[in-house]
């Protein structure tokens, strides 16, 4: 079995222990000083992120999923991932024998036994999350699904047409294709769209590096699957942008509340 020793281990593994450490610090904080006084002290902090959190919930609920995903398969031999990720995944002979549950599935896998797991927590817990804070979570769910979705289909349909010319091997059909990064890169391409200035320029340098490079130097299927999804995302984001303005994101501090009710004194 693989442990917690690999890096996405560790990275859920923190997380986790971060949360508990905190409520257990607050438990404490009812009956020792020293305690109250660090949570005085962290608690505007956890506030805010706790506002980022359930300002993205599409985001953070996907994120949610893939990472649990990761972790079985972390914890599972890896000849039952091997043909779990593979019977969840949008290849050829997958999309033909049910398209729906195939594309539904491998959405939520990540490839590789669940390889860069910590990337994948950062970038959706950063930049998607700032783009859903921005579009609203139905115009993310839609970004994200429709670089999944269009993603896949014309990654397949090219594989299919590279395979009657003779140019992929048959064996292509099989192959394991999961979907965690056709929504990433479509959801970052959407980001992109909605920055201004000298970051939406240092933005598409990334993108460029990230997602059109690869197909220029390696070209390979993978490579392709990837500028399709991107493409499709930002086809995804630029129709809803044009549909209607950007909402104002929810604010990180929540506003200072008076009471209005006198509290009573007992004579």
């Amino acid at each position: 079995m693989i442990g917690f020793g690999h890096r996405s281990g560790v990275i859920v593994g923190i997380g986790l222990g971060l949360v508990v450490a905190w409520y257990v610090l607050r438990g404490f904080g009812n009956r020792w000083w020293w305690a109250r006084r660090w949570v005085n002290r962290l608690s505007p902090w956890t506030r805010r992120l706790h506002a980022w959190v359930l300002s993205a919930p599409v985001t953070f609920t996907y994120m949610a999923i893939f990472t649990a995903s990761t972790v079985v398969q972390r914890t599972s031999p890896p000849r039952l991932i091997d043909l779990l990720t593979k019977l969840n995944s949008t290849n050829l002979f997958r999309l033909g024998d049910d398209p729906v549950e195939a594309l539904l599935t491998s959405a939520f896998w990540v490839a590789d036994h669940g390889s860069g797991l910590a990337t994948y927590v950062i970038v959706f817990g950063t930049v998607v999350a700032w783009a859903e804070r921005r579009y609203g979570p139905p115009r993310m769910l839609l970004i994200g699904a429709s670089a999944h979705v269009f993603g896949s289909l014309i990654t397949a349909a090219v594989e299919k047409g590279a395979i009657r010319a003779g140019r992929l091997p048959a064996k292509i059909a099989f192959a394991t294709d999961v979907g965690v990064s056709y929504v990433e890169v479509g959801s970052c391409v959407a980001a992109v769209l909605i920055m201004s200035g000298w970051i939406r320029l240092a933005g598409t340098a990334v993108m460029f590096v990230w997602v059109v490079l690869p197909v220029i130097v390696d070209h390979s299927i993978w490579d392709f699957g990837h500028l399709y999804a991107a493409m499709s995302g930002l086809a995804a984001a630029i129709v809803l942008r044009l549909a209607g303005p950007l909402r104002t994101p929810p604010p990180l501090k929540p506003p200072l509340v008076v009471s209005t009710v006198t509290d009573r004194v007992d004579s």
